[in-house]
């Protein structure tokens, strides 16, 4: 039956309607209780109560950036390479870890050179820099601005729905990106702030773009421990209780898995001095949901900031040699390996939320669904894992990762092409279709 195109937007705006309905209640029943009005929303501790840590930060970075160019890769950048295949984690891979890059013997041993003095520089007695924080705080962080800021509102509220009281802070690039109705009237009603990054980084101005961002907003945040989380992903669950067991009490630091296999070069361990790491042994990092202690992980943190300092030029080829995502999400567990300080990453795969195609077939993904570490680590001590087949119930659901489209409501009703992102004769992609793993299932 062919219908007039008037009738198929009626109908394509009342689908779109019905879904999103369906999602914002579903997940409401996975949460807490519905949260107050926002008139009565009074959180405690409250970020508005924070101190302005702005002129210790200033002081930290005119420091820190000085270290930062001290110890550049004294080499041209790794631009030409072969590009590492996009590869879904198999955990009983048994090949050697291979490397793509084409770099000079004498290139290899430059960086390392650099690398091996910036270490040196945080880790010394009178040399390693303080990070500004308030001893005993924990928080949440994201950064946003333009069109991610009303991405963020929303997932504020559903992070609210849990009845979490964690003070969250969003970190804006520029004075230009920064709202005032958001940020004034908005945020403060569900207990967040906005802080500027260009007013922290003026003492020693510098162009960080916005793939870079993460670890900075991590290091001038106020909050000793931080869970991380990007514009678009909120929790299902209080993250409360992230921050008070194992894995995160004893580890530091916690990270999730991507669906694909890692791409880190040998060259990468070689540089730092470490030996390499099998392919079976994690996937590659998500990076929408990072949860580290600056008491614990200071040192982690700031060479994860050299790495991304540093990343387009040289650290990025290295960490995933131009697989999929190549960024930030491999510089937080690469830079505990070369620290040499404790970390955990999920191991329960991640899962793809979205629809089949009716035309041309495939999966076309719009969320990711991450898990609960606490039982996947209690299962990790018993010597099992769901990833290697091991029989065992599934944690249930912690973080969704809205990515597309994003949740602003100014352009949620538009159309949204999605090209599918897993094939239906499996391959790379076929994770999302693992018996036990389906999206009805989550």
């Amino acid at each position: 039956m062919v219908f007039p195109r008037s009738c198929l937007r009626v109908r394509t705006l009342f689908t779109a309607l019905c879904l999103t309905s369906l999602f914002i209640w579903s997940v409401s029943r996975w949460g807490a209780d519905p949260p107050p009005p926002l008139t009565d929303w009074d959180p405690t501790p409250s970020s508005n109560a924070l101190p302005d840590l702005t002129d210790s930060h200033q002081k930290f970075w005119l420091t820190f950036h000085r270290s930062l160019e001290k110890y550049a890769p004294r080499t041209t950048p790794i631009v030409e390479y072969e590009r590492a295949p996009t590869e879904r984690f198999n955990p009983h891979d048994t090949r050697p870890r291979p490397n793509y890059l084409s770099v000079d013997v004498e290139d290899v041993a430059a960086i390392k050179i650099a690398h091996t003095g910036f270490v040196a520089t945080i880790t010394g007695e009178d040399t390693a820099p303080t990070l500004p924080y308030i001893p005993g705080s924990k928080g949440i962080v994201s950064t946003a601005g333009g069109v991610y800021l009303p991405v963020l509102v929303i997932s504020l509220r559903m992070l609210r729905r849990t009845g979490s009281s964690l003070p969250v802070e969003i970190f804006l690039a520029d004075e230009q990106e920064y709202e005032e109705y958001i940020c004034d009237v908005v945020l403060p009603s569900l207990d967040a702030r906005c802080i500027i990054l260009s007013r922290i980084l003026a003492s020693a101005p510098v162009a960080i773009e916005k793939y870079q961002f993460k670890p900075f907003a991590m290091l001038f945040s106020s909050f000793e421990e931080i869970l991380f989380l990007d514009a678009d992903a909120f929790p299902l669950e209080k993250p409360e209780t992230l921050f008070r067991a194992d894995p995160f009490r004893s580890k530091g630091l916690l990270t999730w898995p991507d669906f694909w296999g890692s791409t880190v070069s040998p060259l990468f361990y070689e540089i730092v001095g470490t030996s390499a790491p099998p392919l079976s042994l994690r996937q590659s990092t998500e990076s929408g949901e990072v949860l580290v202690s600056k008491k614990t992980h200071a040192r982690t943190l700031l060479l994860a900031t050299y790495y991304n300092y540093w990343g387009p030029s040289h650290y990025y080829p290295l960490l995933s040699q131009g697989a999929a995502g190549e960024g930030d999400k491999e510089t937080f567990l690469a830079a505990a390996t070369a620290m040499q300080e404790p970390f955990y990453q999920v191991s329960e795969p991640i899962v793809a939320l979205g629809h089949r195609k009716d035309k041309g077939g495939g999966f076309a993904g719009s969320a990711m669904a991450q898990f609960n570490p606490i039982p996947d680590y209690e299962l990790i001590r018993t010597g099992k894992a769901r990833v290697r087949g091991d029989d065992a119930p599934p944690p249930d659901v912690f973080f969704i990762h809205a990515n597309f489209p994003k949740f602003n409501p100014a352009t949620v009703f538009e159309q949204h092409e999605v090209n599918p992102a897993f094939t239906d004769e499996g391959g790379v992609h076929a994770g999302v279709d693992d018996p036990g793993r389906s999206c009805g299932q989550v």
